[in-house]
């Protein structure tokens, strides 16, 4: 077993050889007995992860995780043969076949019986050897000092991805059933079974861990494309990678024969559930980032048009500039998307994997998904409302405009026209992206506008009669124009500012 590490920690520091070690060349040219073994089992076993030859499974297989083959086929196939040698001995039945006396035969057989524990203790030091070998392999943190000298040696080398550690997890697994095929006592092998929960909850933290920053890559898959409902593939991008990840765990979450849960302690599902918000989070990051990336890096990718609605970012043909704007609302989408259904569907998942504190994953994510969405919802608010906002009162007192002394109205004035121009204007790029959105962002719109004229309303110190019919017009004249955006809230915006007016006692000026 020692020889077969040293084997490949040799050939990793330093050895350019890439023939396997333990392939020891016989004078005949044949691999010898062992590396026979292990290259059938390899060929048996790991079928699924190689293509095509063993020899390219076997340059494409991790040292580590072809270590743990090769040490896990050397005591299965030697223990048996000392087990069995063990149990004829004990029975006699080894005695009653060399013994050529009787008395001889007795004496022996006294002697087997009082030598069990000696037995049993090299029986335990070759599970405890294989153990630590194979910690020294790929948990060398949880080994002692002196236990790292003697079984570790593998250097840094990088730790296995979680695809190698499940395979590695399997392998263990089958060793163990071989072993308890030989009705060895439990105890003997319970250092195993410690082994394989420990591997499965280290191939647990590592895939999630590694999801994490696959999933912070996908801001490089953006192409702003959005489809009928205003989304990015990114969303659905985002869910395929956490359902892989749980799929590729999902043997190494159910537990076999004799097996604990690895989600038995709270120390574990506080781990686990930690790392499965990290990758919520970071998905969240990357919408964040995604909504604040300069303009000159996306000046190649358009929005997609619906050929039968008007084009309102240019010609078809040609591939517009994402603005901030643009960028900020399909981000705005997908963050919808993500809480109304993306959030539920991952907890769905995760709860049908087996994992615990469910609640937590999708309350902490919720609510960092949703100060993101305020956050980038009060940016777009703000870059839309502030220009109409701002151009009313420059607009109501354009050409020296007095409320105590104008002419008869005759209609609204343009700079209630140009505001609702310019409110429909984001309605209808709101509209382009995303129908959800609409409503929530004209309410807002709305209500920045409903009270800045309240303000300005409340702010003049008298109105002529010509002058407060002219004001009550166009406040009643927006309220219209808007109605299906307005609140309670907003129309009590909307009242204040009509009783800031004089009311209009003449018949013909109410009608």
């Amino acid at each position: 077993m020692h020889s077969c590490k040293e084997g490949y920690v040799k050939e990793l520091k330093g050895s350019t050889i890439l023939q396997s070690p333990m392939l020891d060349v016989d004078s005949d040219g044949r691999p010898s007995p062992i590396a026979r073994l292990s290259q059938t089992a390899s060929l048996k076993r790991g079928s699924s992860f190689q293509s095509g030859r063993n020899d390219s499974w076997k340059y494409k297989t991790p040292p580590q995780a072809e270590f743990v083959e090769k040490l896990t086929k050397v005591v299965v196939s030697q223990l048996p043969n000392f087990w069995k040698l063990w149990i004829s001995y004990v029975n006699g039945s080894l005695f009653s076949e060399t013994a050529e006396k009787s008395g001889q035969m007795e004496k022996y057989r006294k002697n087997a019986k009082q030598k069990p524990n000696d037995f049993k203790k090299m029986i335990q030091e070759v599970m405890q050897c294989l153990v630590k070998l194979i910690r020294g392999a790929l948990l060398p943190s949880t080994l002692g000092q002196e236990d790292v000298m003697i079984y570790g040696g593998w250097g840094s080398k990088a730790e296995l991805s979680g695809p190698w550690l499940a395979h590695v997890v399997q392998t263990i697994r089958h060793t163990y059933e071989s072993l308890m095929a030989l009705e060895i006592p439990n105890d003997i092998l319970q250092s195993i079974q410690d082994l394989i929960l420990e591997l499965r909850e280290t191939c647990v933290k590592v895939t999630l861990q590694h999801t994490a920053e696959e999933v912070k890559k996908l801001a490089d898959k953006e192409d702003w494309m959005v489809d009928n409902e205003g989304l990015t593939t990114l969303p659905s991008q985002f869910e395929q990678s956490v359902t892989q990840a749980l799929q590729s765990l999902k043997s190494v979450i159910e537990c076999k024969p004799a097996e604990a849960s690895i989600f038995q302690h709270q120390k574990t599902q506080d781990r686990v559930c930690t790392l499965c918000i990290n990758i919520i989070q970071a998905f969240i990051s990357t919408l964040e980032y995604l909504s604040n990336k300069p303009e000159g890096d996306v000046d190649t990718m358009h929005v997609s048009a619906d050929i039968s609605s008007p084009d309102l970012f240019g010609s078809l043909n040609e591939e517009p500039t994402i603005s901030s704007e643009k960028k900020l609302l399909i981000v705005l989408s997908n963050c919808n998307y993500l809480e109304r259904h993306t959030l539920i569907n991952i907890a769905d998942h995760f709860e049908k994997h087996g994992f615990q504190g469910i609640e937590n994953i999708t309350k902490a994510s919720t609510e960092s998904l949703k100060e993101l969405d305020q956050s980038l919802f009060e940016k777009f608010i703000e870059s839309k409302a502030d220009p109409i906002v701002g151009s009313l009162e420059p607009g109501i007192y354009a050409g020296y405009f007095d409320w105590k002394d104008c002419l008869t109205p005759t209609g609204v004035r343009n700079y209630l026209k140009e505001a609702l121009a310019s409110m429909i204007a984001v309605h209808a790029e709101v509209f382009s992206i995303s129908k959800q959105l609409v409503p929530r962002v004209m309410s807002r719109i709305v209500e920045a506008v409903g009270e800045e004229l309240c303000r300005l309303m409340q702010c003049v110190s008298s109105f002529s009669r010509n002058g407060a019919l002219q004001a009550r017009l166009e406040i009643c004249a927006l309220k219209d124009a808007v109605s299906i955006y307005l609140t309670d809230e907003i129309r009590s915006t909307f009242d204040q500012a009509l009783d800031a007016i004089p009311q209009l006692s003449n018949g013909s000026d109410k009608k």
